[in-house]
């Protein structure tokens, strides 16, 4: 038995985003994702990274524009054959495979091309819409933001 989280909710603006954590793929990226969420780190952070027809990336508790982390240590990639499609939650990173820290996206539509690159640790259950209606941009003029992320 287990009693890590299974789900993680993303209060945004227009509703709750509900998704299914995997740490069955990625349990130490689950592991620091839950631990930042509960500590309030996401509360009030933009999606600075809108695209349509890819993904919307946030996460950036520092400077929210893409370049900063947590005080958490970076997390050795777990990569899986997991599909980057519709939904999937996977952890942003730099040029280096072990560099993901807090950021993450959620895709818009199949990424497959991100498949074994990036580390996938979750799965929208419901409240894609409200991924959808983010307000596009890199960075968005008004960037959408997370109100409130917590894992249970």
């Amino acid at each position: 038995m287990t009693d890590a989280p299974e789900k993680l909710t993303l209060t945004l603006d227009g509703g709750d985003v509900v998704i299914k954590l995997r740490p069955d793929l990625a349990p130490k990226h689950v592991e620091q994702i839950a631990a930042l969420a509960n500590e309030g780190f996401y509360d009030g952070v933009p999606f600075h990274r809108v695209i349509p027809g890819f993904m919307a990336q946030g996460g950036d508790g520092g400077n929210h524009n893409g370049t900063g982390g947590s005080s958490k240590p970076n997390i050795p990639q777990e990569f899986s054959r997991e599909p980057h499609v519709r939904g999937t939650a996977s952890m942003a990173r730099t040029n280096d495979p072990n560099s993901a820290n807090s950021q993450f996206f959620i895709c818009f539509d199949d990424a497959r091309f991100l498949d074994g690159q990036y580390t996938v640790w979750g799965q929208v259950e419901s409240g894609m819409e409200h991924i959808d209606a983010l307000p596009k941009g890199e960075p968005p003029r008004e960037p959408g933001k997370i109100v409130k992320a917590r894992a249970e």
